[in-house]
């Protein structure tokens, strides 16, 4: 943060959970600079004081927005940027920002997937792409739902950075009223957890969706939480506990929550949608529909046993029928 003792903080993104942040940001915050892609809706933030198209409940005092449309200006403006669109436009929002314009920036990743045109997670992807050092990159993580921010529920989040300092400060600025903060220094587990437990709400989606009941997806995810750990431990090696809310929290909270867009994509598989008309018909991005592939291609490296994952990955990428696939899953649970 270069010594400053007021860095500016910059969002980027337009959808709910970077509208969520910037409400809990204008919190504690005199100002801080929101990067959205159209300038209707910053148009239209400046004139009503909420965002049009995402959980326009949320009031912002006006005076405390910098609202951008472009992105390089952003960045100069910040010191802090919390990254919030979705993994699969991450790679297009940034393709033609130099790279020099990040040297010194802190980067923290809130979003829940992976960059599909490197197979990287955000942080690896600012780190290798970008040369952003690991000691400036971390991640805001759950559980937390947009929506329940926007209701005021008391929610958790924990922020993950190799950089204590750094994580305290964001922590700080998140912290509220109805927002508690924790820290951690796992910022690879905390990511790759993130982006799988989507891939099992999916999963929880499409068993509701085909009429199984409570009893098995209780076993669905028990097994998705040790698929978790499998992965995260090969993967990046250290002393952590999966029962922390950051990671069986954050999978509980997805697989279950009537907000959980990743489950309502999965149900929809499973009462027969396409994946395109699935697709089609959601106005929210499923990070698990591309998480799920970036893992099974990630995995080869790997070799964990995930059959959940893969079980998910013949379904939206092999068409694979969701009963009989899904079916035979069953038999490989416990």
């Amino acid at each position: 943060m270069n010594g400053k003792k007021d860095p500016k903080i910059a969002v980027i993104g337009g959808g709910s959970w970077p509208t969520a942040l910037m409400k809990m940001l204008c919190n504690n915050q005199k100002t801080v600079s929101w990067w959205l892609r159209s300038e209707e809706t910053i148009a239209a933030i400046k004139k009503y004081g909420h965002n049009p198209n995402y959980i326009s409940s949320v009031k912002f005092d006006k005076k405390k927005l910098h609202l951008f449309s472009d992105i390089e200006a952003v960045i100069k403006e910040s010191d802090i940027l919390i990254m919030a669109v979705p993994s699969a436009f991450l790679n297009t929002v940034l393709k033609n920002v130099n790279k020099k314009l990040l040297k010194g920036k802190i980067i923290f990743s809130a979003i829940k997937g992976i960059v599909p045109e490197h197979n990287l997670i955000v942080g690896e992807y600012f780190n290798r792409i970008f040369d952003v050092p690991l000691t400036h990159i971390g991640v805001i993580t759950g559980p937390c739902h947009a929506e329940e921010v926007a209701m005021e529920k008391l929610s958790y989040l924990t922020i993950a950075s190799q950089n204590t300092k750094i994580a305290k400060h964001i922590a700080s600025c998140l912290c509220c009223r109805y927002i508690k903060t924790k820290v951690s220094d796992d910022i690879y587990g905390t990511e790759y957890s993130a982006v799988l437990k989507n891939v099992y709400a999916i999963a929880s989606g499409i068993y509701h969706g085909l009429g199984y009941g409570d009893n098995f997806q209780a076993v669905l995810i028990s097994n998705a939480i040790q698929e978790i750990k499998r992965f995260v431990d090969k993967v990046h090696p250290i002393d952590r506990d999966i029962k922390d809310s950051v990671y069986l929290g954050d999978l509980l909270v997805t697989a279950y929550s009537q907000f959980s867009r990743n489950r309502t994509f999965g149900a929809m598989i499973g009462k027969g949608y396409s994946v395109k008309n699935a697709q089609l018909e959601m106005r929210m991005i499923a990070e698990g529909y591309y998480g799920v592939k970036c893992i099974h291609q990630i995995n080869k490296k790997y070799k964990v046993a995930m059959p959940i994952n893969e079980s998910v990955y013949r379904v939206l990428y092999e068409l694979k029928a969701p009963d009989s696939e899904m079916k035979s899953l069953t038999n490989h649970l416990s």
